[in-house]
């Protein structure tokens, strides 16, 4: 009873540990939920291409280059990030280098951009927050070896 009684007030006073952290928990599940998120029907085409044509063509024009920046291995580490941040899978170092070489502001607005598109759209509301994570995880991941350098040769 004694036990019972101190795990309530404990759980009163922090909350916190008596509630499960959403943010660690995957948006969806790897594999075929995951896959079917990039399955395209013709009414999410149609709403889409609808989205593509309001925005402004000077939008469009800095989203390609952004897109430009990753190089050719662009379309694969933009979908390397979005699993990470739909299903915590992690991205891989490559993609990490080439998400940096773009630059926080364009790797931020292509996020934005896809959490536009429709098969995305319902996720909008709960990325921010995962999108900086893997922002975070990468630039650190691969700053690190490169700031050490740095300092060896500012030692030397």
């Amino acid at each position: 009873m004694i036990f019972f009684t101190i795990t309530i007030l404990v759980s009163h006073a922090y909350p916190s540990l008596s509630q499960k952290d959403v943010d660690d928990e995957p948006l969806v599940n790897p594999g075929r939920e995951m896959e079917a998120l990039t399955e395209i029907s013709p009414a999410s085409q149609d709403y889409n291409m609808y989205m593509l044509d309001k925005l402004p063509p000077k939008y469009l024009l800095y989203l390609n280059s952004c897109g430009g920046k990753m190089g050719p291995s662009g379309d694969e580490c933009i979908d390397g990030v979005l699993k990470e941040i739909l299903t915590n899978k992690p991205a891989s170092k490559e993609c990490c280098l080439e998400v940096v070489k773009t630059g926080k502001e364009c790797y931020m607005e292509i996020q934005k951009f896809i959490f536009r598109l429709y098969q995305f759209k319902r996720f909008a509301s709960q990325i921010s927050f995962r999108t900086n994570q893997v922002w975070d995880r990468c630039s650190s991941e691969v700053e690190t070896p490169l700031s050490s350098h740095h300092s060896a040769i500012e030692l030397s």
